[in-house]
């Protein structure tokens, strides 16, 4: 199936209970869903495009990418990926999808980071000879050649951040969903992680890129277009000289500033 755009989101609304305390809990999964997370989203994403989303914490970034790598339903609206619904074809929907985090654990610390590679390929349905040239392919690509056969527990941050990147694009996904990347990378670790997404997956391998960042410098280096949320709404979707007109603002910084307003309360992430 050949689809016009690589991501397509539409309408996509996301209600949660309101947490309680005590016996009132029990009750929280037949309670009315009150609390929104995302409240109407939509935009497109061409293949090979690199879309940044951006706003506060609790504005519904990391909700959004959940929907749309099959791990939270929406509430309302409907998500295709490579023309794959997110609800009703979640199987096709994850082979055409890498997702990692800036957060990201899952690995076996035990095991090296070989062994990992060949469990995460398996789970991805490769052969054992496509499992070994893709793992092959990877480790040069991030540089894991010297640490593939060492216990992932012994791996620095930024390592590991490299495995879950190889990870995630073991199975040369069509779309490659982050969030928060480099948060945890020291500046050095960060910068060649961004190159690496620049350079090798978006220029070279035709990658469509959505990542969730907050940081700016981060969001103005790989973006095509941003997509601004704020309490669950799409403030704003355009280039970035498209967004530093409609806020009538000199950096990206400022932006973000008038067109949000002050600081909120954090609610749902």
């Amino acid at each position: 199936m050949v689809a016009k755009d690589a991501l397509v989101v539409e309408n996509v609304e996301k209600y949660f209970p309101p947490a309680f305390t005590g016996w009132r809990a029990l009750l929280q999964p037949f309670s009315r869903l009150t609390l929104r997370a995302l409240g109407g989203v939509s935009f497109r994403v061409a293949p090979g495009e690199v879309l940044a989303l951006i706003g506060a914490n609790g504005a519904g970034k990391s909700t959004l990418l959940r929907i749309v790598t099959t791990l939270l339903l929406p509430t309302r609206g409907h998500v295709q990926v490579a023309g794959f619904d997110v609800v009703r074809e979640p199987a096709r929907v994850r082979r055409q999808l890498g997702y990692h985090t800036g957060a990201e654990g899952g690995f076996y610390g035990r095991l090296s980071a070989r062994e990992n590679l060949e469990f995460f390929a398996a789970l991805n349905n490769l052969t054992r000879h496509d499992a070994r040239q893709s793992i092959a392919h990877v480790v040069e690509l991030l540089r894991l050649g010297a640490v593939l056969d060492r216990q992932v527990r012994t791996f620095s941050t930024g390592t590991v951040h490299r495995l879950g990147l190889a990870r995630a694009i073991l199975h040369a996904p069509a779309v490659l969903i982050l969030d928060e990347p480099t948060r945890s990378l020291d500046p050095l670790a960060a910068a060649e992680f961004r190159r690496f997404l620049k350079d090798e997956l978006v220029r070279q391998r035709g990658t469509t890129l959505l990542f969730a960042s907050h940081t700016l410098a981060e969001v103005e280096q790989l973006a095509g277009r941003v997509a601004l949320l704020d309490n669950g709404l799409l403030l704003a979707c355009d280039t970035l000289r498209g967004l530093l007109a409609t806020a009538g603002a000199a950096t990206l910084e400022e932006a973000l500033q008038k067109l949000t307003g002050p600081p909120q309360v954090e609610s749902i992430a």
